[in-house]
């Protein structure tokens, strides 16, 4: 599917949305990116609205139009960040989660393209940042794309696995 055919909105997540990327399921070794254990439990859900909901991290529904459906979903701020690397150089972190429906099909750098256009309308900021699992080179080469070059490879204190930051000035 080209980009032509998508047509983003962005819009804070609400709820229902978050009760949808609770059910989101990767094929391994995407399925790190797994959030809860894809149920409607009403207690991981509360929680999830919780932390999504959080001022300072800016989450926001990347909708599709005009068809309404949630396509992906990004955050600026902290909640970009992973445990153990060196954030201390002024940066708006980015994060991104993308409906495993629309994963592995080119869609990259679209969904991203217009994430760093959000940030670049929405945050008076020196510079962008993106944590990647190393393992991840679709997403490395998606970003990369876009401007942002290698900053730190590091390993997380949750997990024990390898991220690289990715800065873009």
């Amino acid at each position: 599917m080209s980009d032509e055919a998508w047509r983003l909105k962005f819009e804070p997540l609400t709820a229902v949305h978050i009760a949808e990327i609770l059910t989101w399921r990767y094929e391994p070794p995407y399925d790190i990116y797994n959030m809860g254990d894809g149920t409607a439990d009403p207690v991981g859900l509360t929680e999830a609205i919780d932390y999504f909901t959080q001022p300072e991290y800016h989450f926001q529904a990347m909708v599709r139009r005009p068809e309404g459906d949630l396509a992906a979903f990004c955050s600026y701020g902290p909640d970009g960040q992973v445990g153990g690397g060196d954030y201390s150089l002024p940066a708006l972190d980015i994060g991104m989660g993308v409906h495993p429906a629309n994963t592995g099909r080119g869609l990259g750098s679209m969904f991203a393209g217009a994430a760093i256009a959000y940030a670049e309308q929405t945050f008076n900021t020196p510079r962008l940042r993106v944590t990647i699992a190393e393992f991840n080179l679709r997403a490395q080469k998606v970003w990369q794309r876009h401007g942002f070059v290698y900053a730190q490879r590091f390993v997380s204190h949750v997990g024990k696995r390898p991220f690289i930051i990715f800065i873009r000035k």
